[in-house]
């Protein structure tokens, strides 16, 4: 009868260690999406500051011309006045105001030829990110296809999972059931070990003498004392098994899970 439990907790094993990696696979499907959609929403942001300097870039050219045409204006007025002019003094002023004038109407120039590259440069960069953003989106698009029918695959394969689940468990004691359920999710997929050489192959402690010889006659259920996982004989050859050490596994051995799971 106990060996039929075994048997049932061990297929029940692959099917839980399955079933909660599915779960996890699936509740992790969408994190595969964060640090694409991250990097497209930084290119988003980096192309919509360039695109604002460009508009600000474009209205600086265009005061910058409005000042260059006033600066002509008032270089080309001195010019005309230098033919009204009667005395020295008059022409070295008006000389000195044609000289400011026409410096500035140079540097207004040269700082319209520097915005004008800048603004071709900052065109240049907005076209590759252009093209950037659109490749990230078209990748982002496939991977979003791609994560969505694997989700669908994941999800048939569990609720697969969940009928043979149900097929096996039906007729289980349910704390032991409760126990086993937790077992699984917090030892690696592991809830049920044979002992070998009076060993749990669960944490690999030594086990008591006493305690190995109740699980070897496999009367009821038998928790390792140190890892909380269900035991069951493995087929060892010793047979010089003390019965002096009554230290022995049970339920309440699984309450340090839920120190485990606090941790």
């Amino acid at each position: 009868m106990m060996q039929e439990v075994f048997d049932k907790l061990k297929d029940l094993q692959e099917v839980l260690s399955r079933k909660y990696d599915i779960e996890k696979e699936i509740q992790d499907i969408p994190k595969s999406l964060v640090t694409k959609t991250e990097l497209l929403n930084r290119m988003k942001k980096s192309y919509m500051e360039k695109d604002s300097r460009m508009d600000e870039m474009k209205q600086k050219i265009v005061e910058l011309r409005g000042k260059l045409a006033e600066a002509e204006m008032e270089r080309e007025n001195y010019e005309k006045q230098m033919d009204v002019i009667k005395t020295q003094r008059e022409y070295e002023a008006l000389d000195k105001e044609i000289k400011d004038a026409t410096e500035k109407e140079q540097q207004l120039r040269k700082d319209i030829i520097k915005e004008e590259k800048e603004q071709e440069e900052l065109q240049l960069a907005l076209e590759r990110e252009e093209q950037m953003i659109k490749q990230q989106e078209e990748d982002l698009a496939r991977e979003h296809e791609k994560i969505k029918n694997e989700s669908e695959e994941k999800v048939k394969e569990l609720e697969s999972l969940k009928k043979q689940e149900s097929e096996i468990n039906y007729d289980l004691d349910e704390e032991i059931l409760f126990k086993f359920e937790r077992i699984i999710r917090s030892k690696s997929g592991l809830g049920i070990v044979p002992i070998k050489n009076s060993v749990c192959t669960g944490c690999h402690m030594i086990l008591p003498s006493q305690f190995v010889n109740e699980v070897r006659l496999g009367q009821e259920i038998r928790f390792c004392p140190y890892c909380s996982r269900i035991l069951f004989f493995g087929g060892e050859e010793d047979e010089d098994l003390f019965l002096d050490d009554d230290s022995t596994g049970s339920l309440a051995d699984l309450d340090d899970l839920d120190e485990e799971e606090e941790d």
